[in-house]
């Protein structure tokens, strides 16, 4: 078997429009809507989908849980814009900008939260000329 590449992934959230607002907000993610009324988070060819923890959709984790995740997003943006749009939309930083290892090499990565606690690591390849 050859894996390609990620889809999709789901986070269960305790409030699907308050996570809808925050990642398109902050993140400049694409909300969609499909299925009977499914939401998710569009970014590229790949999307996050948003589970009610309330009512998690079938089937699902074993024990679907809002804050037990933990993303690394790259961005094409440079880390000081990146900051500096956080700042901007009052998301408090946690950590970085801090040097990381990728799944390709040397990153450069800033730490904060979503609304549910899952740790959100936004990163930009160091090989990428800011």
């Amino acid at each position: 078997m050859h894996i390609d590449r990620l889809d999709h992934l789901v986070l269960t959230v305790h409030d699907v429009e308050a996570s809808v607002a925050f990642y398109t907000r902050v993140l400049g993610m694409r909300a969609i809507t499909f299925g009977n009324g499914r939401r998710a988070l569009a970014f590229d060819r790949q999307k996050i989908n948003l589970h009610p923890a309330a009512a998690p959709l079938q089937p699902h984790a074993a024990r679907p849980t809002p804050g037990s995740a933990d993303l690394c997003l790259i961005a094409a943006t440079p880390i000081d814009r990146v900051m500096a749009e956080l700042q901007q939309a009052g998301v408090v930083v946690e950590q970085g900008p801090v040097a990381r290892t990728g799944a390709s090499g040397p990153i450069t990565s800033v730490y904060f939260r979503d609304p549910d606690g899952n740790l959100i690591e936004v990163s930009r390849y160091r090989d990428d000329r800011e």
